[in-house]
């Protein structure tokens, strides 16, 4: 069990001790609007030791200095952060002092970096094995036809299709799954002490998620490396872990290990990342009228042969929620851009408050496109940068009822308001607020529409977990106001359960489960959506293990 390093200790290498950090300091400059650029700090004084074949998790919401701290082990500081003091000490030596040269030969090497997003982290136009065998050779760890063969070792360890032959493939020629696996192959291949697990499994399914989980798990196992896994999910981290260290605003919050932070969390801030999604919302019971019916849609894109929505029917109830949940790939976003009127059906008609709307956007009325709001997954990418907070709510404002000057900003500031931020933000720019704090202006920007349906694209997904907890609750305080409703699209179960009145289940573009929450979350389940449900970590040690066991024994009995 890793110990909290004392200072007193002096830089040597033990046989178990492999990495050790000494009060870590980090800075970063920020260049706030119209102020002149200041220097903050992001992680002060953060000490942990980390022993030879153990697996640290490092957990805590967006800011608290978990990808920071996992990149100062390679001595990288990413976005213009620079470590400017304390001691990162790897093999008994502090890589700090190593010099740029010292450091290009730690990283790939001794060190190697697992990143959230497998497609941004190869090149398009190489084949896998190239990528993957490429840090080795450079090394001299290996030549080609070694490294090859400890590549397709790799394949075969993480349970990849066809190990022999995958490895000639390009990056978009697998799933997203497999080539997070890849990335992990390409880690191990040159045969590191320690690998940095960033997120890996963060943007994947849980049914892709689970996979992925037990082949990293095994892998780490069999190979003997040390990890630091980098996660905001403590069901997650609790299957990976022999020990969690919760950091916040750069600070370390509890170390302990993974039982005991489990069961037993010693600080409030813990118990609340612990019991973090404990929403109790029951379900209400559907009127006589939907809001938004969708009858036999199907779609495909550019005039294509094959369908991508095969004959969906689904309704939407007045101040509900309808949650629609599947793997990627499942057709939830295209229902959403049908509905919208980004792709027309080929057949099947869509009617809202009892209309039938037009299959083309651009053929909707300014009314249409007011009471159908949409609230996108990513809002950095939903927000222009260079408006602030007021002129990007008070946009909707202008363009649906010509509201102008002191009417505009009345409204704006009630909104923010709504959605608990006040209005000492207005002025502020995108850059200055939170993921939590960018959302909830998505929202009030939906909201200044006034409309009667939110379509909810993945809104929490790339949030903590508190944070999204609090986007949840703000959600259901709105709709019990206003009187909204929502289809929210979204492929996380504890979510579907804290906000859903009903649900669709998709699978390959078609509806196969559909009810009330009750009825879908209740059995007996058709395959597909059992085996959703059971891919949903449970914050529990040892539920990983349980889970696979299932699984193979269902298959087994098939």
């Amino acid at each position: 069990m890793a110990k909290a390093p004392a200072s007193a200790q002096g830089v040597g290498k033990t046989p178990d001790k492999l990495l050790e950090i000494r009060d870590l300091k980090i800075e970063a400059t920020v260049y706030p609007p119209g102020e002149a650029p200041k220097d903050i700090v992001i992680v002060d004084g953060v000490s942990l030791t980390l022993e030879r074949g153990k697996v640290l998790g490092l957990i805590g919401e967006s800011g608290a200095g978990k990808s920071t701290i996992g990149l100062s082990a390679m001595g990288y500081g990413r976005g213009g952060v620079r470590i400017t003091g304390g001691q990162v000490i790897i093999n008994g030596r502090d890589i700090l002092k190593s010099g740029i040269g010292g450091l290009r030969k730690l990283r790939g090497k001794e060190v190697c970096y697992v990143a959230q997003s497998a497609a941004a982290a190869f090149n398009p136009a190489h084949k896998l094995m190239d990528q993957v065998v490429e840090a080795a050779m450079l090394h001299g760890v290996a030549n080609r036809a070694e490294a090859e063969k400890r590549a397709v070792a790799l394949f075969k360890k993480l349970s990849l299709p066809n190990p022999e032959v995958i490895g000639n493939r390009y990056p978009h020629q697998v799933s997203g799954g497999q080539l997070q696996r890849v990335m992990t192959a390409m880690a191990l291949c040159s045969e590191p002490d320690l690998i940095v697990f960033d997120e890996p499994t963060t943007a994947l399914d849980v049914t892709t998620q689970i996979d992925v989980l037990a082949a990293i798990k095994d892998a780490i196992r069999d190979t003997g490396v040390a990890a630091l896994y980098i996660t905001h999910d403590l069901a997650v981290v609790a299957q990976v872990s022999d020990e969690i260290m919760v950091l916040r605003h750069g600070k370390l919050v509890e170390w302990g290990d993974t039982h005991q932070i489990i069961r037993e969390p010693r600080k409030d801030y813990t118990n609340q990342l612990v019991s973090v999604h404990r929403i109790e919302h029951e379900e209400k019971t559907p009127g006589d009228k939907p809001l938004l019916s969708v009858k036999n849609v199907t779609a495909a894109y550019g005039g294509g042969v094959v369908d991508v929505l095969k004959n969906v029917t689904v309704d939407i109830h007045p101040g509900q929620t309808l949650a629609v949940v599947g793997e990627s790939g499942s057709g939830k976003s295209t229902l959403a851009r049908a509905i919208t009127g980004l792709l027309p059906p080929r057949e099947g008609s869509i009617t809202f408050d009892g209309r039938t709307l037009p299959a083309k956007l651009a053929d909707r009325t300014k009314n249409d496109l007011r009471e159908l709001q949409m609230i996108y997954q990513m809002a950095d990418v939903a927000m222009n940068p260079r408006q602030t907070v007021g002129t990007i709510i008070g946009r909707p404002l202008e363009f649906y009822f010509g509201m102008r000057g002191a009417e505009r900003d009345r409204r704006v500031a009630e909104l923010l308001e709504e959605i608990e931020m006040g209005k000492g933000f207005l002025d502020r720019y995108p850059a200055e607020l939170s993921g939590g704090q960018k959302q909830r202006v998505c929202i009030a920007r939906a909201l200044a529409a006034k409309p009667r349906l939110i379509i909810c694209d993945e809104v929490t997904s790339a949030l903590d977990p508190l944070v999204a907890n609090g986007i949840l609750k703000l959600l259901l305080n709105l709709q019990a106001v206003e009187n909204v409703a929502y289809l929210f699209i979204t492929h996380d179960i504890a979510t579907v359960r804290s906000i859903a009145d009903s649900i669709a289940v998709m699978y390959r573009g078609a509806v196969v489960r559909y009810g009330s929450k009750s009825q879908v979350l209740s059995p007996p389940f058709d395959a597909y959506t059992d085996l959703l449900l059971s891919s949903v970590p449970e914050m529990e040690v040892g539920w990983l293990e349980k889970a696979i066991k299932g699984r193979r024994m269902e298959a087994a009995g098939n």
